[in-house]
């Protein structure tokens, strides 16, 4: 039985546009998954988001539903080391690095003009020329609104830089001295703060996150310790076109 991940590979400075494929790719590797690698087709999909796998011939889609997916099809949990308290805190941490810092890097990324057009706006190349500037004004627009009604849209860029520090400062915190975030050895709450931080920290954008990551030694040293064993080897195959 094939099992495939698809997403997308290196891109923007870092090893993936999206943190969710990111956290997908390292619990699948933490869980003992054997997987292949695939650029998504986000029109193949319902929900139309990466990532997904394809699990012989099952679908699975959303990085959550994912490892709940392989936890019980393995029947091992990510987790299974840490106490309750911890288990809880690991939960906690996810929810806010994907439910806040992840929409505050978006607004970064997307709603930003200059950042905008070194990156995401790469996504629509394949959309006619006459039709393009259409088509972004439409997509930017949409997600602007979508934002102001998620809140965040509303604070102003250093209103958002505020939260964004005190998250990232509790996810250093997390860390303190220890190699991973709840000990020696990582867990699921790693592959997620990875993903997001690592997300943050890159330098091909212009924004206040890459400083607020780099100002914690320690969350320097933990994101080159997941690189390094979670993507020393990883390839992905070329985009498209």
């Amino acid at each position: 039985m094939t099992t495939t991940l698809f997403g997308w590979g290196p891109m923007f400075g870092a090893r993936g546009p999206s943190p969710f494929v990111l956290k997908s790719d390292i619990q699948l590797q933490m869980l003992g998954v054997r997987f292949e690698r695939a650029i998504a087709d986000l029109e193949a999909v319902s929900k139309h988001k990466a990532p997904y796998v394809r699990d012989g011939g099952q679908l699975i889609e959303d990085s959550t539903f994912i490892r709940a997916f392989f936890e019980r099809k393995l029947d091992r949990h990510l987790d299974a080391r840490l106490t309750r308290a911890q288990r809880a805190a690991a939960w906690a941490l996810e929810r806010m690095l994907e439910d806040r810092l992840y929409f505050i890097a978006v607004h970064e990324r997307w709603l930003e003009d200059a950042n905008f057009y070194k990156g995401p706006a790469h996504f629509f190349g394949a959309v006619p020329e006459a039709q393009r500037p259409a088509v972004i004004a439409e997509v930017r627009g949409g997600l602007r609104q979508m934002l102001v009604r998620q809140g965040l849209g509303r604070h102003s860029r250093a209103e958002r830089m505020e939260l964004a520090a005190r998250d990232i400062a509790a996810v250093a915190d997390t860390l303190g001295e220890q190699a991973f975030l709840f000990g020696a050895e990582p867990t699921a709450a790693d592959a997620v703060a990875f993903g997001m931080l690592s997300s943050c920290a890159t330098h091909y954008f212009d924004t206040p996150l890459t400083e607020l990551v780099e100002r914690h030694a320690g969350l320097v040293g933990y994101l080159r310790r997941m690189d390094e064993r979670f993507f020393g080897n990883v390839t992905w195959p070329a985009l498209p076109g």
